[in-house]
Order: structure tokens, then C-alpha cells, then sequence
């Protein structure tokens, strides 16, 4: 930890009056002391070498305390729960991957009439309709919110979700539907949804208007990110004004899977200074080596300047997506930490410690 030094320098009676002026030049460098040491140096006065002795003490700098978002009193959690949900109704279900996509991602819009308080980055949980095999009701599958606090129509009124229909083959050769992504996929405006929480607060976003923020995410796990791009880029607030620097990666297997890029498009119009977009289109895209183009691979490209990033106390990392995304991330970093003497599993952890390594992963 740098600390200020004041130093006050005596020197011997017989010489401090033809002490001149060249002679008196004071260093001011930011170093680490213990308190009340002494330390000596010679200074050459015209022939005379002259001891000048000097007593250093400390004064830290004051911190200026971060304020943990997990402690706002004004994040709501859990206000609905399973045995008596919010009952909203849809507004609008559009698919939003081209038709050649494989698999289909829905993006849809519930009302809340304000009842849902939720931040950006947090959650909801969504019951379907109908019983399971043993005639239960179907439990709740958690969606993160992909609108900002004030909603896609900016009156606070809302929720969205980013949805994936689930659909695929067992071993034994059948075709499976998972129940609540096909009900969320399939529902039509005016339809009813049980809506429970909202829930978390890992993924909220941080305070400082100032921050670099760091987003990486694959396919729908862009939802928490566009709540905050919305935000930062679409919104005025009178208390909230993002300056800092937002770059975003997403990770596709195709361009016809790409979601939102218009919306990120104009982002980048808007705010060219504060906003990066980078895509890893897996299944089209290669880098110099002929490596499939995951969103690591695209990462890997910007390793020295993330790393930089990394090492300031305002930048915070966010991520939400496949699980493995994760361990390819780490492999990055492993090595770049180790050219400056850092242990990076280490330094992850006390990333994580101080909210700046945020991860939403399945």
C-alpha cells in the first residue's frame, strides 16, 4: 500500500546558512514506511559534504469505502413467493433469432404494474401451468430479468425475459420439451404468468457510475446485460449517469443466434467512448490459429488490456452463460498474472471478496 511521506530534514547549525539553493531540491515519491524511521543521506555543498538526516513518518491515504451493493436497503428480495406468486399477464412475445438459428430465443414482456421492485442483474422466478408426472404443480424455474428497473417501456411497470426453447433428444431416442421454456416460448398476449421473487443480488450492478464494466455472456445469459445497457445508454436518471466504460462480449454459435445487436448497435453510436461490443461466433468465426471463435478465444485477443483493466479497483467483471466459459476465462488470465508475480486463483478470490468477479452460471 503507497503511503504519503513527510520528511523533516535538520541539518547541522554550522552549515545550514550556506546550504544553497541547488543544493535543496525535496523528492516527493510514493513509497511504503513503517512509522518514524530515520534514514541519512550526504549532499555535497560546493566541496563540504554536508549529512542531512531525516525522519520519515506515514500517513495512509484515506480509502474511500466502497459501498456494497448487497446492501442497499432498497433492493427487494423474495416479495412473491411459490404458494402465492405475482400474476402478471404477457404483453408481447417476439422471437428474436433469425429462422436458419439453431434453436429459437424468445424475448417477452410481462406487466407488473410496479409490484415486482427488481434492480438490474436480479432475477425472477416463473411457475408454469399444469401438474407434473406425479400430479403436482410444476415447480419454478429462475429467469434472469433482461429489462432495466424501469422496464422496456420505461414506466416501471414491467418485466422482461430472454428465453431459449429447450428442446432435445434423450438416449432413448425421444424428443424432450423442457415444460417452462416451452410454456414461456408459447405464450400468447393476455396470457396469465406466475411470477415469484424477485430474487439475488450477486449480479447487481455496481454504484460507481465511473466503473469499467466487464460483461461476458453467452446466449441468454445476456439477459442481466442488457438491463444494464439499458440503463447506462437508453435511460436518464437524475441520480445515475454512466461515464465509464461498458464492453460487452457475447458469445453465439451462429449470426443468426446474435441477440439484441441492433439495440447494441446503437449503443455503440450513441456512446462510442463508453461502450464496446465484441461477438464470438463460434461456428463461422477462427482466430489466427484456426480455434473455434468461443467467447475465451475472442477474450484472448484483448489479454494484455483486460489484464491491465483488471488491476484497477473500479473495474468489475461480470458473468452469465455456460458454465464452462469459466475455466477458459481462467486459462487466460492464469499466465498473464504470472508475468507480474500474481497468483490469479488467488487474486480472483479477493476480486470475488470485493464484489469487482460476479458469476451467474449453469
Amino acid at each position: 500500500m503507497a503511503s504519503a511521506v513527510n520528511a523533516s530534514v535538520s541539518l547541522p547549525s554550522s552549515t545550514s546558512s550556506s546550504l544553497t539553493t541547488r543544493a535543496s531540491t525535496v523528492y516527493s515519491e510514493r513509497v511504503s514506511f513503517s512509522k518514524n524511521i530515520f534514514y541519512s543521506r550526504n549532499v555535497y555543498v560546493g566541496k563540504k559534504m554536508v549529512q542531512i538526516r531525516a525522519q520519515v513518518t506515514t500517513e495512509t491515504p484515506a480509502k474511500v469505502e466502497k459501498v456494497s451493493k448487497k446492501d442497499d436497503e432498497g433492493v427487494v428480495v423474495n416479495k412473491f413467493k411459490p404458494k402465492d406468486p405475482y400474476i402478471g399477464k404477457c404483453l408481447l412475445n417476439s422471437k428474436i433469432t433469425a429462422d436458419d438459428a439453431p434453436g429459437e430465443t424468445w424475448h417477452m414482456v410481462f406487466t407488473t404494474e410496479g409490484e415486482v421492485p427488481y434492480r438490474e442483474g436480479q432475477s425472477i422466478g416463473v411457475i408454469p401451468d399444469g401438474i407434473d408426472k406425479n400430479g403436482k404443480p410444476h415447480k419454478l424455474r429462475l429467469y434472469s430479468i433482461a429489462s432495466s428497473a424501469l422496464g422496456d417501456f420505461g414506466n416501471s411497470k414491467t418485466v422482461s425475459l430472454c428465453v431459449k426453447r429447450l428442446v432435445y433428444t434423450n438416449d432413448q431416442g425421444e424428443m424432450v420439451k423442457g415444460v417452462c421454456s416451452n410454456f414461456l416460448c408459447d405464450l400468447k398476449p393476455g396470457a396469465d404468468v406466475k411470477i415469484t421473487g424477485p430474487v439475488g443480488k450477486e449480479m447487481l450492478m455496481p454504484k460507481d457510475p465511473n466503473a469499467t464494466v466487464i460483461m461476458l455472456a453467452t446466449g441468454t445469459g445476456i439477459a442481466p446485460f442488457r438491463s444494464f445497457l439499458w440503463k447506462m445508454f437508453f435511460e436518464k436518471h437524475e441520480n445515475y449517469k454512466f461515464n465509464g466504460l461498458a464492453w460487452l462480449f457475447l458469445g453465439v454459435p451462429t449470426t443468426s443466434s446474435l441477440l439484441y445487436k441492433e439495440e447494441f448497435a446503437k449503443m455503440e453510436e450513441k456512446a462510442p467512448e463508453n461502450f464496446r461490443v465484441d461477438y464470438a461466433v463460434s461456428r463461422e468465426q477462427t482466430n489466427d490459429k484456426g480455434e473455434k471463435m468461443y467467447i475465451q478465444t475472442r477474450m484472448a485477443q484483448y489479454a494484455e488490456e483486460l489484464w491491465e483493466l483488471l488491476k484497477k479497483d473500479n473495474t468489475y467483471v461480470y458473468m452469465c452463460g455456460l458454465k464452462g466459459m469459466e475455466k477458459g476465462i481462467d486459462d487466460i488470465m492464469v499466465s498473464l498474472a504470472a508475468k507480474d508475480g500474481i497468483d490469479w486463483l488467488e487474486y480472483r478470490r479477493q476480486l470475488k471478496k470485493a464484489e469487482q468477479w460476479n458469476v451467474e452460471v449453469y
